[in-house]
């Protein structure tokens, strides 16, 4: 008999198992703002210079972006960028940690 048990982390199991999926992007470039908006109606907030490649992008290379994996990534063609939903998920882990440690 053939088991199958995944070896998932917690994050990998919340958007896999669970269906956690990147809804839309938003973008505001005159306040260096990324709004990403999820299906479970949360919204992760990134600057936009925190990648290199978005910071140089256009605003029409901004806004021309593919949702990858059906909402787990997100890829830009012109500006040849692909961030993750894992990484914005790590990115919050981190902000909320480090908040609480200045606490």
């Amino acid at each position: 008999m053939i088991t199958f048990q995944n070896n998932y982390d917690t994050l990998e199991q919340i958007i896999f198992e669970k269906g956690l999926r990147i809804k839309a992007v938003h973008f505001h470039p005159d306040m260096d703002m990324m709004l990403i908006v999820l299906n479970n109606k949360k919204i992760i907030k990134r600057t936009i210079s925190s990648s290199t490649r978005l910071s140089k992008a256009t605003n029409d290379n901004l806004n021309n972006y593919q949702l990858i994996a059906g909402g787990v990534g997100i890829h830009w063609p012109d500006v040849d960028e692909d961030l993750s939903l894992k990484g914005f998920l790590e990115e919050e882990i981190f902000k909320e940690k480090e908040s609480s440690f200045s606490q």
